[in-house]
């Protein structure tokens, strides 16, 4: 797993390259461990993701352990398979999943219950 982390003020865009499950966690957490102490913003730039597992859910949505910091969290540049496990999960437990804060661009109708 390559990560990419770009710093501009107080965001951070974290920019994995490859697949994201239990494996390939520990370089994703290692790179939010590492964000300045500035940063309140993390945007997580999937662009280059071609598949996650429930690792991927558990990365965007789970909080940081206590004492750690916590951020304001997005994602951009999703690509379907990525996509399509977050609508899944969304679908199955929308307290849980709030995509419309996770994927603020998201249109409405892609997150509306489908059949």
């Amino acid at each position: 797993m390559n990560v990419t982390t770009t710093i501009t003020g107080t965001s951070a865009r974290i920019s994995p390259h490859g697949e994201i499950d239990f494996y390939t966690l520990p370089p994703l957490h290692t790179a939010v461990k590492r964000l300045p102490g500035h940063v309140i913003d993390l945007l997580w730039d999937l662009e280059h993701l071609s598949f996650t597992d429930v690792a991927g859910l558990r990365m965007l949505f789970c909080p940081a352990p206590q004492g750690d910091p916590q951020y304001r969290t997005a994602v951009t540049n999703l690509r379907n398979q990525p996509l399509q496990l977050l609508l899944i999960a969304a679908d199955l437990f929308p307290a849980a999943y709030d995509l419309s804060r996770l994927i603020p661009d998201t249109p409405a109708g892609l997150t509306a219950h489908r059949s």
